[in-house]
Order: structure tokens, then C-alpha cells, then sequence
């Protein structure tokens, strides 16, 4: 678990300034949401947290750590953006058990407990019934299940979760709402959480960061 501190964050696409002089704070196990619109900067934060994306201006930090110098796979961050980014040519069970087999990892854990935490995770988005189907056998709303639950499983110090339900029926996304604070609440993993919906933002969040044109 980590605080993230963002000060005087400014990213540039050209003559775009997509995120002004952001300045917010997510406290050490605290669900924070950024609520706005399409175009307002979510994303874009997202990345930068991540390490996906470069800074123009400020700093983003970890703690007391300055991320600007840190990769990105050395950031323990674990991500689900909208876009679903499976590995084709694995079952669902090896795209979420993925973040527990790459190297400096499968040490860590026992093929019993890697299957122990992909059924639990499976079970809890309702995708039990898919594990030995391939990505492409599957819904827009079950690969993003996937996706999610491939982020779930691990055990990182932040989790960003950009839109990660925005594709499921609206039944099953609300059952999410309360799946995914459980899951926090467990955990107790800084969680910065991106969507456009009002009810979203109300319904999971500690705390809303409102934003519009960056």
C-alpha cells in the first residue's frame, strides 16, 4: 500500500495541455474516483500514475518516492483500462493468473494457491464457467471481466481501475459497485478509480476528484 501525491501535474500533447497543474493526494488505502467527462484528463492521469506516460511538469509520488525516474514494471502497479488487452492465445485462467507466473513472481506462490486465487477472483465477477475459453470465445463484457479480475490478483501497492465495468449489463455492473469496495475494504489497496457516471462516483468512492479539461 502506498499514499499517491500528485503535485503541479502537467502533461502536453502539443499545443493540448490535457492535464493542468493537477494537484490531489490518495491517502494510504483510500478509494479515490476521478469523475468527469470524456476528454477531462482521467486517463491521461491514470498513465502518468502508472508510468505509461511522461511528465511535462510536477512530480508524482509514492510515499515519500519520487516516481519520476521509476519504470513502470518497477512501480508494482496493477492496472485495468477500458480497452481490454488479453493475450490471445491464453485461456482466461492463464490471462488472470498471468501476474502471478512472470519471472521474480512464481517463486512467490504454489500452483495450488495460483488456482485457489484465480477461482475465488473468477467466482466473484461470475466467470467461474470461462476459465478454459480464449479470449476471443468471449463477450465485451466477459473479456473486461478478465481483464479486471487479471488486475484483482495481484497484490500491488496502488490499483488503478480506468472504467473497468463500462461494458457489463447494468444489473451486473451494480453488483460490481459493491464487489469491487469489498474487495478494497479487504485489501486495503490505494485504489484510484476512473468513470463519466455520477453513480459510480457516489456509490464506491471515500473521496471524488472532479475534473474537466485536465
Amino acid at each position: 500500500m502506498a499514499e499517491v501525491k500528485l503535485e503541479n501535474v502537467t502533461k502536453r500533447y502539443g499545443d493540448l495541455e490535457a492535464v493542468s497543474k493537477m494537484t490531489w493526494t490518495a491517502n494510504q488505502g483510500e478509494f479515490i474516483v476521478l469523475f468527469g467527462p470524456s476528454g477531462a484528463g482521467k486517463t491521461t492521469t491514470m498513465e502518468m500514475i502508472a508510468g505509461l506516460e511522461s511528465l511535462d511538469e510536477g512530480e508524482i509520488f509514492f510515499g515519500e518516492k519520487a516516481m519520476g525516474e521509476v519504470d513502470t514494471a518497477d512501480r508494482n502497479v496493477a492496472m485495468a483500462f477500458e480497452n481490454y488487452a488479453l493475450y490471445p492465445h491464453m485461456s482466461v485462467f492463464d490471462n488472470i493468473a498471468f501476474p502471478m507466473k512472470i519471472p521474480g513472481r512464481s517463486d512467490n506462490y504454489s500452483k495450488q494457491e495460483v488456482k485457489k486465487r484465480v477461482e475465488e477472483i473468477a467466482t466473484v465477477l461470475q466467470i467461474e464457467m470461462l476459465l478454459d475459453r480464449k479470449p476471443q470465445q468471449l463477450s465485451g463484457g466477459q473479456r473486461q471481466r478478465v481483464a479486471l479480475g487479471r488486475c484483482l490478483i495481484r497484490e500491488p501497492v496502488v490499483c488503478l481501475l480506468d472504467e473497468p465495468i463500462a461494458h457489463l449489463d447494468a444489473k451486473l455492473r451494480h453488483r460490481m459497485y459493491a464487489e469491487l469496495k469489498r474487495i478494497q475494504r479487504e485489501r486495503g489497496t490505494t485504489t484510484i478509480y476512473a468513470t463519466p457516471a455520477q453513480t459510480e462516483a457516489m456509490a464506491m468512492a471515500d473521496r471524488v476528484v472532479v475534473l474537466f479539461d485536465g
